[in-house]
């Protein structure tokens, strides 16, 4: 598979996301960008990408930009995610989702998650995420 520069494989990895990757990545806290190449498993009878698909997306790229961002990770849980859909994507389209922090504060952390395709955004996303902790070593790793 053909990855845009930079890009290489997410640092991390959970069940849920085993089934819907491979994930990839570039960057890092708040210059996370995670990336997506649409396959047949992730569209709809229509052929083009799933809404779960993009949400699950946004959240993973919200979440791992906002808890990456701090030293030691932050351990958060989504408390809210809101998404707007403004277009799509079909097979072979490289998604990326670029995320806005807007603050990071000891109960509750605010960020906007823009997934675009060949520059285009498709989705606008906002989250809210309650801060439970921070993550031990060996699940930040």
């Amino acid at each position: 598979m053909d990855l845009p520069h930079e890009f290489r494989p997410l640092f991390r990895t959970s069940p849920v996301l085993d089934l819907i990757g491979p994930l990839y990545c570039r960057g890092e806290g708040v210059d996370l960008v995670i990336g997506l190449r649409v396959e047949a498993k992730h569209c709809n009878a229509r052929g083009t990408v799933h809404g779960g698909i993009l949400a699950t997306v946004a959240d993973v790229a919200l979440g791992y930009t906002m808890a990456f961002s701090s030293t030691p990770p932050a351990n958060l849980v989504t408390a809210n995610l809101a998404l707007d859909f403004a277009g799509t994507a079909k097979i072979d389209d490289w998604l990326e989702a670029h995320v806005d922090v807007q603050k990071q504060g000891s109960r509750l952390s605010f960020a906007n998650c823009y997934i675009t395709v060949n520059g285009q955004r498709i989705v606008r996303a906002s989250a809210v995420f309650l801060v439970t902790g921070q993550l031990d070593a060996k699940a930040s790793a």
